[in-house]
């Protein structure tokens, strides 16, 4: 057991790196996808629509998904979306060289791709603390949002490079290709079962008491409401940030690519700071504190001039959107590892994700109306203020 403890990084390095690869496949299709939709409308209605396919079913599915994922293979149920992902790509890919691009087909397999991974995420939560020690998880946790914060760095760019030189259906292909690296890599994993103790427990009944879980911890449950409240306001300017540069910046979509490219990358910083900070200081402080930061700089992103110079100074903005990101992210993933039981995780995620994801579809109602009416530079304006006075109340709240 000693051994193997020593050993984590050997079983855990590949599984992240697999997921990676994965990653940059699915990074470069929705970035290819989003901004095929917000040149040919050039309105942030249907991106707003757009992320409404993109968030629904873990609004849907994901309270039903932990329970499932918890009863089941979790190396299993991994292969399995990501191959799911991938055949949605491959589908896509071929009814686009068929006929031209649909609005319709676009946001359909925006769906189902997000069906996918209602499963994967809490599965793979629920992987992490099986191959790596509890006073290693926060390490664990940066190296994972480091090698995400790459993959979605290099995914942008290379749809956006893809973008201007071939069609929509093989930018499509890379994501199945990155599906099936993927799955072979996590298929040479050892992964330990999860054995579920006693009786099985009737369905309704586990969900219910994944959902006293949750709220019986009244330190998670506080930030997390925090953090909701906060992401009604933010998560929505994620399906918006091609039309900050196409409608704002009137730029082209390798300036996008910049933008996606630099946000990726702030993550990529974030996650080795936050992998260097003592240990011991208080997670859940340090995740309101990356509110806080998000917060700002949305603000800041709203008062950008129309020039390049008010463009770079939005790409820096998005940069430390990135690394505030995941100050909120790493440290309160950790705490939950820490605290919930490991049979219990991938219930606990699938709730988390479905509450925090009530914001995005909610945030988005308001923000794609707002957004035609105002302007989507006023709306990070508004965002970031809302955003920052919530952060600041939450703050002084588990203060």
């Amino acid at each position: 057991m000693e051994n193997q403890t020593k050993n984590w990084r050997k079983q855990f390095i590949p599984l992240i790196l697999g997921q990676s690869i994965s990653l940059i496949g699915s990074s470069a299709v929705q970035f290819a996808l989003m901004w095929w939709l917000a040149s040919q409308t050039n309105s942030g209605t249907v991106l707003s629509i757009a992320g409404l396919f993109a968030f629904l079913p873990q609004l849907i599915i994901g309270p039903f998904a932990g329970v499932w994922v918890d009863r089941m293979d979790k190396k299993r149920v991994v292969i399995v979306a990501d191959l799911f992902t991938g055949l949605v790509a491959l589908l896509l890919s071929l009814s686009i060289i068929v006929s031209e691009p649909q609005i319709a087909f676009i946001l359909i397999s925006l769906f189902l791709r997000a069906v996918a991974s209602v499963f994967h995420t809490p599965a793979i939560q629920a992987i992490v603390p099986t191959l790596v020690p509890v006073d290693e998880l926060v390490e664990a946790n940066s190296w994972n949002q480091f090698l995400q914060s790459g993959a979605y760095m290099l995914g942008p760019v290379i749809g956006a490079i893809l973008y201007s030189i071939v069609p929509l259906w093989v930018i499509l292909m890379t994501d199945t290709l990155g599906a099936v690296i993927a799955c072979i890599i996590i298929g040479r994993i050892n992964i330990k079962k999860i054995a579920v103790s006693g009786e099985i427990t009737p369905y309704f009944e586990e969900l219910r008491l994944g959902f006293k879980e949750f709220i019986q911890n009244r330190k998670i449950l506080n930030v997390t409401i925090i953090g909701v409240c906060v992401m009604f306001f933010y998560l929505p300017l994620s399906s918006l940030f091609p039309l900050m540069t196409t409608s704002h910046f009137k730029l082209s979509a390798a300036y996008g690519g910049i933008v996606e490219f630099v946000f990726a990358f702030g993550m990529l910083i974030g996650s080795i700071v936050i992998g260097k900070l003592n240990r011991k200081q208080n997670k859940l402080k340090q995740s309101i504190y990356g509110l806080i930061g998000i917060s700002i700089v949305t603000v800041l992103s709203g008062i950008t001039s129309v020039n390049l110079i008010g463009f770079w100074l939005f790409v820096f903005c998005s940069f430390l959107m990135g690394g505030f990101g995941n100050q909120f992210n790493i440290p309160f993933y950790s705490y939950v590892q820490e605290e919930i039981p490991t049979e219990k995780l991938g219930r606990f995620f699938s709730f988390y994700g479905s509450i925090m994801s009530i914001a995005m579809p909610l945030g988005l109602l308001l923000a794609g109306p707002m957004t035609d009416l105002l302007g989507i530079n006023t709306w990070f304006l508004i965002a970031g203020t809302f955003s920052l006075m919530i952060s600041i109340i939450g703050y002084f709240s588990i203060k």
